[in-house]
């Protein structure tokens, strides 16, 4: 691919040196420099089977304790809390469990049987004074007489006035009566 020629797009583009731009220098080393050996020398906290067993880190209360033993604490409380959340988990769902078979036990015993089958025998019925949507099926598609809601409507209405007048007779009561008449 590169044998030493610039593409010749690449030749077309002028090149310009920037004064902001500085290019990184060596870094000097001091003469006291000394490379790190290959192979580091044993520890001085190792016992000749090699194992460490000297407690070397202390806490502010006084506790020593060496890491081995800070990191198998760890581990040991990590799977304890693992365990409590396992737990408590259980304890939840238990519970949960518990709350719903008391929830159905209430409802077969308001209603007995209506949870145990598929075919639902009981129909809650609607009670409303229009007699367009109470009483039966039947009754229900059979039109209404034109009799039965002009007396449903002139009941509203001898209703309405009702009110009405109790209103106005209040106001009555409270300013006084006022007579309208023209001079």
């Amino acid at each position: 691919m590169y044998e030493g020629k610039p593409h010749p797009l690449l030749a077309q583009i002028p090149l310009t040196v920037s004064p902001f731009i500085s290019l990184p220098t060596a870094t000097t080393l001091p003469y006291t420099y000394k490379p790190l050996p290959s192979t580091l020398p044993p520890s001085s906290t190792a016992d000749t089977n090699g194992v460490e067993s000297e407690k070397y880190i202390v806490s502010p209360s006084g506790h020593s304790a060496h890491p081995d033993e800070i990191i198998a604490s760890c581990h040991a409380l990590q799977v304890h809390l693992q365990r409590m959340q396992e737990d408590a988990e259980k304890t939840l769902r238990d519970w949960e469990a518990n709350v719903k078979e008391q929830e159905l036990a209430e409802k077969r015993r308001v209603a007995p049987g209506w949870l145990d089958r598929d075919e639902k025998i009981l129909q809650p019925e609607r009670t409303t004074n229009n007699p367009r949507m109470s009483g039966s099926i039947q009754d229900r598609n059979t039109p209404v007489s034109l009799m039965d809601s002009q007396d449903s409507n002139q009941h509203d209405m001898n209703m309405q006035n009702t009110i009405t007048d109790a209103a106005g007779d209040e106001l009555d009561r409270a300013f006084g009566g006022m007579a309208l008449g023209r001079k």
